[in-house]
């Protein structure tokens, strides 16, 4: 009797947190860990608030999947067998099928290294073992919400409110240079470049000021809102890893010692 009401209690604990966050339905999952209790309860939490979840138990078996590109999110764990979190991770950064589909690592690993090194791969957060249920559901919440694909400007309200931009409808540009909106993609002349989606926002948003000096407040609070544990060193890691992709065009994005980073033009 114990045991049942205790499952009871938790699958309702589970549901008001599902109804406080609103979640919506029908958005795909994919949790790859090699400990199966770990898996089995993350997909049971995950489903309780209306997602819809597959698990794998190694790198390898994710990568014979042909269905990737059906799921709107990964949540990898690092210390896997032969192919690690971090590989894995790599890889579908690399398939242009996957690499724009969010992923979380699910770690004991949480020093500043490892955490540096998950975000240079690309990943859109990081949560540390142990964890409770009500930070890994608020996260892939935030996570989803980012990375929707509903139209929207990169900019939040206060840097909106704050600094004018210069965008012309869903298409910004800079000679070549040219990111869309709404499809999410960035060229400089007739190549794409493939961009994370925090590289992306952060292009999008320094194109939209261009000539002004955006503090690391003010880019954490249009990029990073509402998410926890981010280091100081992530803008820093991102915009890097930006100039190194936009080639020429890197050396536009200027520092500004002291005050922050912004787009000379």
């Amino acid at each position: 009797m114990q045991s049942t009401s205790n499952s009871d209690n938790r699958a309702q604990q589970v549901g008001e947190i599902s109804r406080n966050l609103k979640i919506m339905a029908n958005e795909r999952i994919l949790v790859v860990d090699d400990e199966e209790d770990l898996c089995e309860i993350l997909q049971f939490n995950l489903e309780q608030a209306g997602y819809i979840v597959d698990v794998a138990y190694s790198a390898e078996e994710v990568l014979k999947q042909n269905n990737l590109d059906s799921y709107q999110l990964f949540m990898l764990d690092v210390m896997m067998g032969e192919i690690s979190g971090f590989k894995l991770g790599s890889l579908l950064r690399k398939n242009e099928a996957t690499d724009k589909i969010p992923i979380i690592y699910l770690t004991a690993k949480d020093t500043e290294t490892d955490k540096l090194r998950g975000f240079a791969i690309g990943a859109d957060d990081y949560i540390s073992k142990p964890y409770s249920i009500n930070e890994v559901l608020a996260r892939v919440k935030a996570v989803l919400k980012r990375t929707s694909n509903a139209p929207a400007t990169v900019a939040t309200p206060s840097i909106s409110k704050e600094l004018p931009t210069t965008s012309q409808g869903d298409i910004l540009t800079y000679n070549d240079l040219q990111i869309n909106l709404i499809n999410k993609t960035t060229f400089i002349g007739n190549d794409e470049i493939n961009l994370t989606k925090k590289e992306f926002e952060l292009l999008a948003l320094f194109l939209q000021c261009k000539n002004r000096v955006l503090s690391r407040e003010q880019l954490l609070e249009s990029i990073w809102k509402g998410e926890s544990n981010v280091l100081d060193r992530t803008i820093d890691v991102n915009i890097t890893r930006l100039r190194q992709k936009l080639g020429e065009y890197g050396k536009y994005i200027v520092t500004r010692s002291g005050y922050g980073y912004g787009f000379k033009a």
